[in-house]
């Protein structure tokens, strides 16, 4: 196993109108302030339907031009799939081994309070993004304590 789904990253043109369409439609609610995030030129907020055990994270490109602008022009909205990893150099190997190619290098990310985040890719372009567990913000065992349920008697 890899690691446990950490969120779903999905990319659109407006975060508010987009928040608004998820909370309305399928019962999530706002986690926190949208931030901007420099590294991946976005701006990201994330959502989460009360007692989940993860995340949506909706990005939105900052700027006309780059990665995340020319995948939403192809009309990708479905754009990643990130794991909570206990160590994301160890992942990365092995997810080289099953042939997924590692992109960039591993970086500190902004929403996850400068915890190492890194992606790689199949040949199918399905992109993976991996962050790794500590300390800071939007952290899974912080979900899995307060989604606790009592016995049932």
């Amino acid at each position: 196993m890899v690691g446990s789904l950490h969120h779903i990253g999905y990319l659109t043109d407006d975060l508010a109108v987009e928040a608004a369409r998820w909370c309305t439609d399928f019962g999530y609610e706002r986690e926190g302030p949208e931030f901007a995030d420099a590294i991946q030129s976005a701006r990201v907020c994330f959502l989460r339907q009360p007692g989940a055990d993860h995340w949506l994270e909706l990005i939105t490109p900052v700027g006309p031009s780059g990665k995340l602008t020319n995948a939403l022009r192809q009309q990708v909205c479905l754009h990643h799939l990130c794991y909570e990893v206990p160590n994301v150099f160890t992942t990365l190997a092995l997810l080289r081994e099953k042939g997924w190619l590692p992109l960039g290098n591993a970086e500190p990310a902004v929403a996850f309070g400068g915890r190492l985040v890194a992606w790689a890719m199949d040949r199918r372009k399905m992109l993976i993004e991996l962050v790794e567990a500590g300390p800071g913000p939007y952290q899974l065992k912080t979900l899995r304590a307060t989604n606790v349920r009592a016995p049932q008697s």
